[in-house]
C-alpha cells in the first residue's frame, strides 16, 4: 500500500479490481484548497488510457508486477513462445497481450515480459530492432537529396516509411514504439 505522493511513471496500481500503469502524474498545489494528484493511467491489458485525478496522500494499491527478461522462440498457432532466461521455462502468450509488439519480433529477440499473479501483462521489446528490407521500389536517380521518403516491407510483414536510397534486403533500424526508420544498421 502506498499513498498518490508516491507515484511514480511506469508503476502498476491495482483499481477497482483492474490493473493500471502510470503513464504520466503530476502534483498539483492549488492556491486554495487541498493539493491533488493528476494522472494519467493506461489499463493493463488493453492500452486503454484515461485521466485520473486523486486526492493528495490517498492511499492506493501497488500491484506486485515481475518484469523477466524472456526470449522469442516461434509463433504458435494460438500464441507466441516464449522462454525464460532464467529457468528455460516456456510460456504461451496470447496475441492479445503481445499487441503491436508483434510486428517487430523475429525469433530469438529478447524481450521483457510483466507477469502478475503467473500472467503475462504486456511485452517490452528494445526501444529499437533491425530489421531487412524486404521489398522496396528503387529511388529515381535525382530524388536522392530531396529527403523523400517511400514505403518498404520489413521481414515481419509490416511497411515503414523509409528515405528513398535504401535498396532491397538491407538492414535498417526501425523504433518499436512509433514504427519510424531510424537509420541503417551497423552490421
Amino acid at each position: 500500500m502506498a499513498t498518490t505522493n508516491d507515484l511514480k511513471n511506469g508503476m502498476t496500481l491495482e483499481i477497482e479490481n483492474k490493473l493500471w500503469t502510470v503513464v504520466e502524474f503530476q502534483h498539483v498545489k492549488p492556491g486554495k484548497g487541498p493539493a491533488f494528484v493528476r494522472t494519467k493511467l493506461k489499463l493493463v491489458p488493453g492500452g486503454k488510457v484515461v485521466e485520473r485525478t486523486f486526492n493528495a496522500g490517498v492511499k492506493v494499491e501497488i500491484a506486485q508486477v515481475e518484469k523477466r527478461d524472456m526470449q522469442y522462440l516461434y509463433r504458435d498457432g494460438d500464441g507466441f513462445i516464449f522462454m525464460d532466461t532464467q529457468n528455460y521455462d516456456q510460456i504461451s502468450i496470447s496475441p492479445e497481450v503481445v499487441g503491436d509488439a508483434a510486428d517487430y519480433m523475429l525469433e530469438n529477440v529478447e524481450a521483457l515480459v510483466a507477469v502478475h499473479d503467473g500472467n503475462p501483462l504486456y511485452i517490452d521489446l528494445p526501444a529499437s530492432v533491425e530489421l531487412t528490407v524486404t521489398y522496396t521500389e528503387p529511388g529515381l536517380q535525382g530524388d536522392r537529396s530531396s529527403g523523400g521518403t517511400k514505403p518498404a516491407t520489413v521481414e515481419t510483414g509490416i511497411q515503414i516509411q523509409v528515405p528513398l536510397f535504401i535498396k532491397q534486403d538491407e538492414k535498417v533500424l526501425v523504433d518499436t514504439r512509433t514504427g519510424a526508420y531510424l537509420g541503417r544498421a551497423n552490421s
